[in-house]
């Protein structure tokens, strides 16, 4: 793909986004949820779910929503779990690689292995405005409404074939742990839709009035053992609890061409770029934080240790505490996860951090802390970062923005 950015650079309008001028007429506000592509669906929800304490929130069956004359032979399996760690319908989703190209991009590279990573903007109409935006300027996949999930989408190319989604409005899972039921499918969109679009709540009303219980809805799903963890003066089924995605970092071949689509496409801003064994390592933000997106060269993949098989360099999934980080390695080494060191001078703005491997070699990246860049957008220098020191010390004394990143919304379980 030819990027097009250089030549738009000088000639950029503004946008009025809810009252503000902006340079595209959306906002990115957090990594939202992603996908993985794996060999087996059991392993990643046994990983996912019952290690990581992600809840299943619903379970498609992609042979049953086939139509008649559409094959599904090619189908390993169909089976397609949505996963969360928070009120969110979905944080991710699992799909074998044999269907997961139906959810990403059909001809992606084969060893793109993350069908797909969203970022969330502040509405609907933002939605609407970056499909015409990003039209022209790479290849759209696919707009409308999900279901299961309820969110409004964009999903585009990125210059290296990774499919990339901006979306708004993603259904939210309550106490009672039911997902919208099928009868709410009527309301899923493919192409353009109509503006403005009626509430969620008109929606459930209108639903309650046709005799449509949300009873009748998917339950959402534990996996662990008992509650018999104490963190923080609650008792949950593993010693920690994942608040927060991101960053999520991936491998590509023309590091000139992707940061020029992240900043000048996206809106991302280069916090830092790190040079290390002759390679260039780029770390971009969308907000306070100091990076949510990392850029590796493809041909530093096997220096560093990780998966031949994916582009996927590491997920990111944060952890509510220092603590929780140092208990939650030492679970999961003793449940049998395989960890595996990565060069701190690639982890800025972030200090105690380790990388735990899914069934498939994908490296999920647990960290508690992440740097937040001030509102000149200057970042914290190198030399006043926290020095790192090994054997973990049980206590660390606070920096300024300790604990002062987004805080995990509702209780912890």
């Amino acid at each position: 793909m030819i990027c097009k950015w250089d030549e738009e650079r000088e000639n950029m309008s503004t946008y009025n986004v809810e009252g503000i001028e902006f340079p595209r007429p959306f906002r990115i506000r957090r990594l939202g949820h992603f996908g993985f592509n794996l060999n087996s669906i059991d392993d990643g929800i046994d990983f996912y779910g019952r290690l990581l304490g992600f809840d299943m929130t619903d379970m498609v069956e992609l042979k049953k929503l086939a139509p008649p004359d559409v094959s599904t032979d090619f189908m390993v399996d169909d089976r397609v779990p949505f996963m969360t760690f928070n009120t969110d319908h979905h944080a991710m989703i699992i799909a074998h690689p044999s269907v997961g190209p139906i959810i990403g991009d059909p001809e992606s590279h084969p060893e793109i292995t993350m069908s797909h990573f969203t970022w969330q903007v502040g509405s609907l109409e933002e939605v609407v405005e970056a499909q015409k935006y990003l039209a022209g300027k790479t290849r759209i996949h696919r707009t409308g409404r999900d279901m299961p999930g309820s969110n409004w989408h964009c999903y585009f190319s990125t210059p290296e074939g990774q499919t990339c989604e901006l979306y708004y409005g993603m259904e939210q899972v309550g106490i009672n742990g039911r997902s919208k039921p099928l009868p709410y499918y009527d309301r899923r969109f493919d192409g353009e839709f109509p503006m403005p679009q009626i509430s969620d709540f008109t929606e459930r009303d209108a639903k309650i009035a046709q005799g449509v219980s949300m009873e009748d809805g998917f339950q959402r799903t534990e996996f662990g053992d008992d509650r018999r963890y104490d963190v923080g003066g609650v008792m949950l089924r593993r010693p920690f609890k994942i608040t927060a995605l991101g960053p999520v970092a991936v491998f590509v071949e023309n590091m000139a061409d992707s940061i020029a689509f992240y900043t000048d496409a996206l809106g991302f801003k280069v916090t830092e770029t790190v040079s290390y064994q002759g390679h260039d390592f780029v770390f971009l933000r969308h907000g306070n934080e100091h990076h949510s997106l990392k850029l590796y060269p493809l041909e530093a993949r096997a220096m560093l240790g990780l998966s031949e098989h994916s582009r996927t360099a590491s997920m990111g999934m944060r952890v509510g505490s220092y603590k929780q980080l140092r208990n939650a390695v030492e679970w999961l080494k003793a449940e049998g996860v395989s960890f595996i060191e990565q060069p701190p001078e690639l982890n800025p703005g972030i200090d105690y951090t380790a990388f735990g491997l899914d069934p498939d070699g994908h490296a999920i990246q647990l960290y508690y802390y992440m740097e937040q860049v001030d509102w000149d957008g200057k970042r914290r220098p190198a030399e006043h970062r926290r020095k790192l020191k090994t054997p973990w010390p049980e206590t660390l004394d606070a920096l300024e923005d300790t604990y002062a990143d987004q805080t995990f919304m509702g209780p912890l379980g």
